[in-house]
């Protein structure tokens, strides 16, 4: 399927692009390569082909879920002024 100049300005207004007219030629060149490249890619029969999530079977790496950090919030809370059950309390800012 190849493009002409009054669907490439058809398009053009669709898409709020400003395309001037020493450029539509170029335009409707590439646009119609895209669209043939597109129409070979559609005229592939896929029957029988799995879909695939990536081109390599591989398997992700996954590092170990192990525990890294321990909760120290009592020890770090020991600089704060005011706590409550494990929280900060601060002055009221905002009426």
């Amino acid at each position: 399927m190849s493009l002409n100049k009054e669907q490439i300005k058809y398009l053009a207004v669709l898409s709020r692009m400003d395309i001037k007219e020493d450029e539509i030629q170029d335009v409707v060149e590439k646009l119609s390569s895209i669209v043939e490249f597109v129409d070979q890619l559609q005229a592939v029969t896929t029957d029988g082909t799995e879909p695939m999530a990536h081109p390599l079977a591989q398997g992700q790496r996954l590092r170990i879920d192990e525990i890294t950090e321990y909760n120290e919030r009592d020890k770090i809370q020991l600089n704060a002024k005011n706590i409550n059950k494990g929280m900060y309390l601060v002055p009221k800012v905002i009426d």
